[in-house]
């Protein structure tokens, strides 16, 4: 099979799909792998690294998406006035984060051009699937950077520190959110010393919480587990009452990371204007949940900001800050995928499988995905 990987030309973006190592794997395993040269600068990954691996460098777009059976990318095609989707053969395969459910009228680009598309967002939370879950790996760097953010916003040592000018008390942090993301931001936030509090709505994550040496905080008895193991959203008498929670335990915190989503849906509101008003000056919040509007009422989308002496964070693409083991962590990701799509040279795509059900959203000019297509209507009406 033809494999393109094309630079990554979204703004802000310095991940590249295919690792050095993963090209040669796919190479290995007889298919031809062709890539841009300069995709892997910005991620410390070398044009002559990928020689050397076998793949073949390409000296533009237009020469790396022409040949292209499947075209591997982080973020999808642009589809602006540069429309470098153009530039994929029609009946061509892409694999990328396509926001599917953000964007329903892309996905319907990509029907009328007969790509079928491979979302990886929609990797379904399964045991045979977590080597393909590209989610949950980048929310892995998203969960660390958020803290290294916190940690050098905040005009405080986050360990404790017992000098001889005195006794300097450990930071305390509340991290919103016990998924992949909120877990590593709990667990890098007690190895730098912090005492650390976990909330979330799931009772369940209680035990994960705890093991990582952190203090539980939740909402009993409501669970709010939903599909795939995400949060549900909650009724609204339910969320003032967290609110009330997380606003009385924040004004005692000094650092708060927030990763509360919901898949296809606006981010919760969980720290409200009054909650930061409240906090501790110098205290400081970092948004991970930004790109879907934010937890946090007074969140800028892709700004800090310092609102009632508090410092705000709420960084778009936090992945992308490190980018060299990102696009390690993708790479193996997509290998994992193809793993099991490419058979004998060609894309094949079973669909009784549950992974290739779930992520494939485009196949012959249909669009498969019943939310994007339900969606798609509403748009339309």
């Amino acid at each position: 099979m033809n494999i393109s990987v094309p630079k990554e030309i979204a703004p802000g973006e310095r991940r590249v799909a295919l690792s050095p190592d993963v090209a040669g794997r796919l190479v290995k395993a007889g298919n031809a792998v062709t890539v841009e040269r300069g995709a892997g600068d910005a991620a410390g990954y070398r044009d002559d690294e990928y020689a050397a691996a076998g793949a073949t460098l390409a000296s533009s777009a237009a020469e790396t998406y022409g040949g292209a059976g499947l075209a591997v990318k982080v973020q999808r095609p642009l589809a602006d006035g540069n429309d470098e989707l153009r530039l994929l053969p029609e009946g061509a395969a892409l694999v990328a984060f396509l926001n599917p459910l953000g964007d329903p009228q892309y996905i319907d680009r990509l029907a009328q051009r007969k790509i079928t598309g491979l979302s990886m967002e929609l990797i379904p939370r399964i045991s045979r699937a977590q080597s393909m879950d590209a989610l949950s790996s980048q929310a892995t760097v998203s969960g660390y950077k958020s803290v290294l953010l916190a940690a050098d916003a905040l005009p405080k040592f986050f360990p404790m520190l017992m000098t001889a000018a005195g006794t300097v008390p450990p930071a305390k942090v509340l991290v919103l959110g016990a998924g992949v993301a909120g877990l590593q931001a709990i667990a890098t936030a007690r190895r730098l010393g912090a005492i650390v509090t976990g909330f979330d709505v799931r009772a369940v994550v209680k035990e994960q919480v705890e093991s990582l040496g952190a203090t539980f905080l939740g909402s009993p008895p409501q669970d709010a587990e939903g599909s795939g193991g995400y949060a549900k959203e909650l009724a609204a008498d339910q969320q003032q009452r967290d609110q009330g929670l997380i606003a009385t335990t924040a004004t005692n915190m000094d650092v708060i990371i927030t990763t509360a989503l919901i898949p296809g849906r606006p981010a919760p509101k969980l720290i409200t204007a009054t909650a930061v008003q409240n906090m501790r000056p110098g205290s400081v919040v970092v948004d991970l949940a930004a790109e879907a509007g934010g937890n946090c009422e007074l969140s800028e989308p892709g700004a800090t900001v310092v609102r009632h002496g508090v410092t705000i964070a709420a960084p778009l693409n936090l992945a992308s800050t490190m980018p060299q083991h990102a696009s390690m962590l993708y790479a193996k990701n997509v290998l994992a995928l193809l793993s099991l799509l490419i058979k004998d040279g060609t894309l094949t795509l079973d669909m009784n499988d549950e992974i290739a059900r779930s992520v494939c959203v485009t196949r012959d000019g249909e669009i498969l995905n019943e939310a994007v297509r339900s969606r798609l209507q509403g748009v339309g009406a």
